[in-house]
Formats: C-alpha cells, structure tokens, sequence
C-alpha cells in the first residue's frame, strides 16, 4: 500500500481512530482520579563502620598468636544492617506498632510482612548510606514507619552481636571458658596424681621438653580458634588468613617434630611410688592448659576493648518527614499511556476491518468471475 492508500485507510476509520483513544484517555482519567494518592518518605542511616581497631595491633604481641582483628578483606558490613531492616522481627514490631493489619485490610501477619514488604525499599548506595524508603497512602504514617526502621535497627542492635568486635568477644568468651573448666580439671588431675602416685622426679632437660611441647600445643590451639574467629569477617582466598593456616601447619609440623623426637616418659624415675608417666602427662596438660587460658583471656581483653570503641551507634543522616507532593498514581502518565496504546489499537483495528473488506471483495470478484 501507498502512503495515500494508508492515508485514505485512516481517513475512512477516522471516528473510530480519533473516537476510541479519547474515550479512553476519559475512562483512564476517571479511574486514576479513584485511585488513592501515594506519600513517599525516606530516611538516610549511617550504620556503624566496622574497623580493625586500635587494640587489635597489640594482638601481635601475644606470642605466635596474631590478631584475629588485623584482617584485610572484611565483607560489606551493610549487607547485615539491611538483612536485619527486612528481618521478620523489626517487621512485626511496625505491624503491631502502626496497626498495620488494619491500614492493608489483612488477617494475617504473613499478608501483611508481604504488603509491608512491597511498599518498603531498603537498599545501600556506593557511599555505604543505608536508604530507607517508605510508601503509604497517608503522609504523616509513611515518615513514622520510615523513622521507626531506625529505630527498630537501634533497638536491635542492642541485644544481637553485629559488629565484627562483638562476635570476636562472645567466640573469645566461650573459648576463655572452655580453657578454664579445662584447667581447673587438670589441676585436679595432677594433684589427685601426686596425692596417690609419689611426687615425680625428672631433670631440667625433661622439664624444659615438657614445657615446650605444652607451649606449642597451646599456640597451636589458639590459631586454630584466631582462625575459626576470622572466618566469620574474611573470606578464604584472604591474603593473612593463608597466612595463619601456613603458620599453623608450621606449628603442627614442629611439634610432630619435637613429640618423635623427646626421650620416653617411662624413664622418668620416680621417687616412692609408680605412676611417673601419668603424672608427667598430667603436668603437660596443666601447663597447656595454662597457657592457651593466659593467650586466650589476653586476646578476649583485646575484644573487650575492640568492642568499645566499635559500638553499633546506628546516626541518622537524613529524618524522614512527611512528603509535600504526593509518589502516585502519575495520573498525567496513566491517560496519555492509555490515549496512545488506544490509538495504535484503533489503527490496527481499522487496518484489520479494511483488509477484511478487501478479502470480501476480491472474493465476490472471483466467485463472479467464476
């Protein structure tokens, strides 16, 4: 077809053309003018940056056993704030908070964490700021539950351990617990050793051997938590964690070393009563023991002070405040998206109803024809 021969199409179906879109873009109106109008209002947080801390460079003076603070590599400590922000529990305490059952017209908590969800966007912007935006058909309540995220967070924050200090401290207290019941049991293990089997007799050679496999193994053991501790903060492909675990197979290989090659315990001579050996490893035991405790509460004062200075102070940049102009419905949008989809359809349906004319005739000319 020619451009003339399209623009008699349309000059032919010019009410239906003209006609449908405008009378759609009247319906489009009339509907957008039903729909309720839609507040946004967002709120910037700052959540607490999480740092290696000054204390944790002392930990390099503890032995063979280096910080587990002083890592490279931590993971964006947002991604937990903005987990915690979608959390079932800060949702809950809006919807009891806000009645937000009753504003979405649910019977259930899970519709309305659904309905909460979808009108909530929680994201981080390369400035590591926490957005938090809040969409509502009331202005006043979209700024409450947008301020009251920040609040909930605060609140949370409060009994949960987030910050890479505080998880450092609670890993280290219950290690520092579990090395002192161990401890106290070994005391009780020699004393109870040398009340019934003689005091044991041995030179300094076989003391200082003692001594040193006690030392080592207690290292060894205080990498191996300094290295279950980093795992939650660094990944595995992180330059110092290698490094720990080449300095721990260091120390293992060491101490198998040095366990192959010590004199037997059996001739350690004792003096009034058998039992020696047992008491000899009794002692070893006490000694390490002691000192993994002593490398253990050190690195948990470290922790301690870490935490401090690392406290999850959640600031508030932005607050929210109620919005002046209201996010929706875009009723300009709505009709003249409606009016244009309507015109394309209208074209179409003319073009359509004359390529159907046309069949009919050229059909009737051959049945003449014929």
């Amino acid at each position: 077809m020619s451009l003339i021969d399209l623009l008699i199409v349309l000059a032919k179906h010019k009410k239906l053309i003209i006609g449908l879109p405008i009378l759609t873009s009247i319906c489009a109106v009339l509907l957008s003018l039903l729909l309720p109008n839609i507040y946004k209002a967002d709120t910037k947080i700052l959540p607490p940056q999480q740092s290696q801390g000054a204390a944790s460079a002392l930990l390099s003076q503890i032995g063979g056993v280096s910080g587990a603070a002083a890592v490279a590599g931590i993971k964006n400590p947002n991604d937990i704030y903005i987990g915690m922000l979608k959390s079932r529990t800060i949702a809950d305490n809006l919807i009891r908070r806000f009645d937000l059952m009753k504003v979405y017209d649910e019977e259930f908590f899970e519709g309305t964490r659904k309905t909460l969800a979808e009108n909530t966007t929680i994201k981080s912007g390369k400035d590591n700021i926490i957005s938090i935006e809040v969409e509502d058909k009331s202005p006043k309540r979209a700024a409450q539950i947008a301020n009251a995220y920040s609040d909930e967070l605060l609140k949370l924050t409060k009994v949960l351990a987030v910050t890479e200090a505080s998880q450092r401290r609670l890993f280290l207290e219950r290690q520092v617990n579990l090395a002192k019941d161990n401890l106290t049991l070994a005391e009780s293990t020699l004393k109870g050793g040398l009340d019934t089997k003689g005091v044991m007799s041995a030179d300094g050679a076989m003391l200082g051997m003692v001594t040193t496999v006690a030392q080592l193994r207690a290292q060894i053991v205080a990498k191996e938590i300094q290295l279950s501790a980093m795992q939650s903060s660094v990944t595995p492909e992180n330059q110092i964690y290698k490094q720990n675990q080449q300095e721990l197979a260091s120390m293992k290989n060491t101490l198998a070393k040095l366990e192959n090659g010590k004199p037997e315990l059996a001739n350690v001579p004792t003096s009034g009563k058998q039992g020696g050996i047992e008491n000899m490893k009794a002692l070893r035991d006490l000694k390490h023991y002691q000192m993994l405790y002593e490398l253990l509460l050190k690195q948990y004062e470290i922790a301690r002070l870490d935490e401090s200075k690392d406290a999850a102070i959640i600031q508030v940049l932005d607050k929210a405040i109620e919005p002046e102009k209201k996010a929706g419905p875009k009723r300009a949008l709505i009709t003249i998206a409606c009016g244009l989809l309507a015109f394309l359809l209208a074209v179409f349906w003319a073009f359509s109803i004359q390529g159907v004319q046309s069949a009919r005739l050229e059909f009737k000319k051959r049945l003449k024809e014929s």
